[in-house]
């Protein structure tokens, strides 16, 4: 295959994609996302009875799921609807793990992580590939999907583990998994590093990233806090959530305009 044709199937399949590229607005909003599922989550299941409230969650995560499944390519307004329903529904799947079922921090930090591989595996071994850009087909989204999910349960988990188990501090914690964070990305520009493991780890380690700070601000200052609430919190990233999937939007628009 000649560079040019190569060019123009890869330039052909990410149109196909049904994920976005990973800009630097991409991974602020994967952030925000997490911060916003964190906090969501607690004010939800304070104020509400968590046995309505989680199966509400699942019901409308299961709703975003089908609209993202039905879209025939990425569409900014229902992937990031997606992302940030996966964002409460996982938190609350890992808070479910410790508080109703007794599970340690550290116990149920293995096992999401464990649950992860398993899913890079099945996936590997099924697609031959964990990137991206190939997400084209029904099965690719669903490995895709299973995998954001997990992800968001493994950082609560971990990011709650090294907030109170491991003494850090919700401000300690954020500050631990922004060090962490940055691993991949040097590794990345400067090492060469597979971009697709590179990828994957900055994905994961955005979920306790942006749930740390968030918790940092929202919680009560007993608790290592700021006190601004979660509710109030919560409203304020679903706002910047919004301010960047439309400026997305406006790109992806932009972008198909010139491809037309």
């Amino acid at each position: 295959m000649s560079d040019t044709a190569a060019l123009s199937a890869r330039v052909g399949t990410h149109a196909l994609s049904k994920v976005p590229e990973a800009t630097a607005l991409f991974w602020l909003a994967k952030i925000l996302t997490t911060g916003m599922g964190e906090t969501a989550s607690d004010f939800l299941n304070v104020n509400f009875e968590p046995l309505f409230v989680i199966p509400f969650a699942a019901l409308a995560l299961a709703g975003a799921l089908v609209l993202q499944f039905r879209t025939a390519r990425y569409t900014p307004w229902v992937y990031w609807l997606a992302v940030a329903l996966v964002s409460v529904f996982g938190t609350m799947a890992a808070d479910v793990a410790h508080v109703a079922l007794g599970i340690p921090y550290l116990a149920s930090t293995v096992v999401f992580a464990v649950a992860l591989a398993v899913v890079f595996v099945l996936w590997r071994r099924t697609e031959k590939t964990l990137s991206i850009h190939s997400i084209t087909t029904p099965r690719r989204e669903t490995f895709y999907w299973l995998t954001v999910l997990v992800t968001f349960a493994l950082g609560t988990a971990a990011g709650d583990l090294t907030a109170t188990i491991f003494g850090f501090g919700y401000f300690g914690s954020g500050i631990l998994f922004a060090v962490i964070i940055a691993v991949p990305a040097i590794g990345y520009w400067k090492f060469r590093l597979n971009p697709v493991f590179a990828f994957w780890f900055a994905y994961i380690v955005t979920r306790p990233l942006g749930a740390s700070f968030a918790d940092w601000i929202a919680v009560s200052p007993a608790r290592g806090g700021l006190g601004l609430g979660t509710g109030p919190i919560t409203l304020v990233l679903v706002a910047l959530i919004a301010a960047c999937v439309a400026v997305m939007a406006s790109r992806h628009r932009a972008q198909d305009a010139r491809a037309s």
